[in-house]
């Protein structure tokens, strides 16, 4: 299998285990190379001070959304994936870019990285040196994964689901009277982790990682 195809059986398997965060007018939505805006540009402003923006795209492998029922929907998760071989620096670079880009434009959009078919090895070490815009870091043994590993990802994926969603509340009340002020510990931690750019250099993540083969750089 290729790794399009992979990424293909994986979205499809992913939206099956996220039907379980379905609430009224909304639902978890999984896409496999759904192209996602990374730039946006004003060209120029109208005489009433109207604009059109212009933006650029660049292809997603896993977007995780929230469906409206009008058909609108918002990115929450996207996971780059990687099948096979070894990621060098200028591959840890390019995805490291690609993720600040998208987050630029999407300031409460979690990002992350899977690889598959790493047998033994752990997280390579050069994506964990620069990919200072993950947020979490994932491998698996064989492309197909084990029933902890899926397990694991799955839970994983929720968290950042309920992290995107907590953060997009918290950019949209901050100056409001009636916005949460307490939340849920595990959110609050979540949330308080989103709000500074995530560094490859800290954390004893790092460490459990090379065990678990599941890590955050944060």
């Amino acid at each position: 299998m290729n790794e399009k195809g992979w990424v293909r059986s994986l979205a499809v398997r992913l939206a099956r285990n996220l039907e379980k965060l379905q609430s009224p007018g909304i639902k978890a939505a999984v896409f496999d190379g759904r192209k996602l805006a990374y730039s946006c540009e004003i060209p120029n402003y109208r005489k009433d001070g109207s604009f059109a923006p212009v933006t650029s795209s660049y292809e997603t492998d896993l977007l995780i959304c929230d469906s409206q029922n009008d058909g609108s929907w918002t990115p929450r998760v996207i996971v780059e994936c990687k099948i096979g071989g070894s990621v060098n620096t200028h591959d840890a670079l390019t995805y490291s870019t690609k993720a600040a880009s998208h987050k630029h434009v999407h300031p409460y959009l979690r990002y992350g990285f899977l690889a598959g078919e790493r047998e033994h090895y752990a997280i390579p070490v050069r994506l964990v040196k620069h990919g200072a815009h993950f947020d979490f870091m994932a491998t698996w043994r064989a492309a197909r994964p084990t029933k902890a590993e899926w397990s694991d990802f799955c839970a994983l994926v929720v968290e950042e689901i309920k992290a995107s969603r907590a953060m997009q509340d918290l950019l949209r009340t901050h100056r409001s009277a009636k916005r949460k002020k307490v939340s849920h510990p595990a959110s609050s931690a979540r949330c308080a982790r989103a709000e500074a750019p995530a560094t490859s250099a800290t954390s004893s993540a790092w460490q459990n990682a090379k065990s678990k083969s599941i890590g955050r750089p944060c």
